[in-house]
């Protein structure tokens, strides 16, 4: 039976492994990177990362299906704050624009390295964007349906409104003209105005 005290540094190890293969995905893409970057990054040698890991590809679907439940949970808790639509729509946006500026990097290797998964996990992580677009829709039909949307295609406006957030990912930078917080109010006002809110 393993002590806490292995199991805590054994999860600091692949804490140590997933920051490592966030960075290297960013700078030179999945198919770019080898294990080698990796285990490097995390100052291990290579065999180190095939302790904790079948492949480079799992790491990547680990960070992916992170990223987002992560992501489904925020939407969650965000649409949770308020009974009227458009308050709730503020304020997912808010929130789901400002965790794609402030994790910029991370969101950006979830959202475009979705390619190189495996056929298996690519599926589980297209069932978890399903339901982060679900809830999206959702709300935008219960604005249309109570009269505060005017917008003629709920689940078009609901890809539109996390196609704007989840593209900060890649264009924002560290040191833009914009804060993260500038950009999550600007997202919030443009998405009550994509919807039609009254």
């Amino acid at each position: 039976m393993a002590e806490p005290s292995d199991l805590s540094r054994a999860d600091a190890t692949r804490s140590r492994l997933h920051e490592a293969a966030i960075q290297a995905f960013a700078e030179k893409g999945f198919h770019g990177t080898t294990t080698r970057d990796i285990a490097a990054g995390a100052g291990m040698s290579p065999a180190a990362l095939y302790v904790h890991h079948k492949s480079k590809e799992e790491l990547l679907y680990l960070i992916s299906r992170a990223g987002h439940e992560h992501t489904l949970a925020l939407v969650r808790e965000a649409i949770a704050t308020s009974d009227d639509p458009a308050e709730a729509l503020r304020r997912v946006m808010h929130d789901f624009a400002l965790h794609h500026a402030r994790d910029h990097t991370g969101a950006r290797i979830v959202n475009y390295e979705l390619a190189a998964l495996a056929p298996e996990h690519l599926a589980e992580i297209r069932g978890i964007r399903h339901d982060i677009e679900d809830e999206m829709r959702r709300l935008v039909t219960r604005g249309i349906d109570s009269g505060a949307f005017d917008v003629p295609d709920a689940a078009m406006a609901a890809a539109s409104l996390l196609s704007l957030g989840i593209d900060l990912a890649r264009w924002y930078q560290d040191g833009t003209r914009w804060t993260p917080e500038q950009i999550a109010e600007q997202y919030a006002d443009m998405a009550l105005r994509i919807v039609g809110a009254h």
